[in-house]
Order: C-alpha cells, then structure tokens, then sequence
C-alpha cells in the first residue's frame, strides 16, 4: 500500500537526517544558544512552506524564536536567521542570505545538498545557499523534492523538506536548550494556553524574558489567551 511505502521512507528519511547531520545540529545549536545568551535576536524566516510556526508562539515552544517578517525586521550584527531553501538556489532567499552575512548576521540553512549540488545558482555572486551560511543543515530531501515514484503518475509522490526540516529544527531546538541549561540559563518555553495554568504561566514567562513595552510581548500575551 502507497501509505506504507510512505511511512517507509518518512523512517529511512528521518534515520538519515539524524545519522548525517549530527554536527551540523551542535553547530547550529551552538550558534543560536550563544546568540540568546547574549541578548541577540534568532528569527526564523520561511522553513520549507512555513514549518516555522510548528516552534513560534506555541506549547512546548521556546520564547527566543521569532518570526522574521521583510520590512518589518531590522537584523542587527549577531542575530541570527534560519533561512530556507531545498534547491539552494530560490533567489528571494540567498538575497537575503547574502545581504543578511553582510550585515554580521548568522545565518543558518536548512537545504538539500543532493538537490543544490544538481543545479545552477541564479544568484550574481554566482553561489548557492549552503556557499553563504554560517551553518548549513541537510535536510536530507532527494532531488527535486519527492520521495516515491506511483504507477501511473508521471511526478514523484510525496515531498521530504518539510517533515525533516520540522524533525532537525526540534533536534536543534533540543540542543539548545541543553546548552543554556548547562551555562545557567533557564530557556523560557511556553505551556499550551488552553490547558489548566496554561495562560496564566505564559504571562509569567513572557513578563520574564520580553520587556512589557514591547510589541512581541503584547503579541505572544494574545496568542497565548
């Protein structure tokens, strides 16, 4: 049956991610839990159709991720973005890659090599994403995205980025809170709002660790009710 070859290859795809990109997780982990500990921002731009908000804003999510939104957001020299795209080439994302390093932003990439490796870049500099970032994590996606081929559809079936993606985004996240346990920081994570105590713990967090003037702290104060 189609959902057991599915099911299949979700396993062998999330074996591989964690079997491959083990330091290229520390390093990440390593980059964003130096850069909350130091009072420096760590936005989340677009991850493989906005698997972004499995982390932001949410039970069980840490309060030091940010949604990176374009004119709104101002990067600062030690930020940090996670950028996104599985071909490494999508010009809109190595622009912002590019102009991002050249601000002193930490980028970190979530691609696929397999898939990078087997085209041509677009952008001017003549590089791809993996060739910018300060990190760069395999999401472990086939070429052109999808898993399996079906009898009688001429497109492969079933795309890889995004459940991997969301898989090695929560092995990061994972990481970093270990690290800034193990330095003497309490990470603030958020309880869901709709459990008993929910809401009320997240107004403590977000009084914690957001100043109260703050537009975030007005808008995870919302969320969370």
């Amino acid at each position: 049956m189609l959902v057991d070859r599915y099911y299949d290859a979700v396993k062998a795809l999330l074996e591989k991610a964690r079997t491959t990109q083990d330091d290229a997780i520390y390093k990440a982990a390593d980059v964003i839990a130096t850069a909350v500990e130091s009072g420096k921002k760590v936005y989340l731009s677009r991850i493989c159709h906005q698997i972004e908000h499995d982390l932001i804003y949410r039970g069980g999510g840490p309060i030091f991720y940010k949604e990176y939104k374009e004119n709104e957001v101002e990067l600062k020299e030690g930020d940090v973005l996670v950028v996104s795209s599985v071909s490494g080439r999508t010009k809109s994302v190595v622009d912002l890659a590019f102009d991002s390093v050249a601000k002193g932003v930490k980028v970190i990439a979530f691609t696929s090599m397999e898939y990078a490796r087997a085209v041509d870049p677009v952008h001017e500099s003549g590089k791809k994403l993996y060739e910018m970032a300060t990190v760069t994590v395999d999401n472990c996606a086939p070429a052109a995205e999808a898993m399996l081929e079906v009898e009688g559809i001429e497109a492969r079936f079933a795309a890889a980025s995004g459940i991997a993606s969301d898989f090695l985004m929560w092995c990061i996240t994972s990481r970093v809170v270990e690290r800034m346990l193990a330095d003497g920081y309490t990470p603030g994570i958020l309880k869901s709002a709709n459990f008993p105590d929910g809401n009320d713990y997240n107004k403590t967090v977000v009084e914690q660790f957001v100043p109260i003037s703050s537009p975030l702290s007005k808008r995870v104060q919302t969320l969370c009710g």
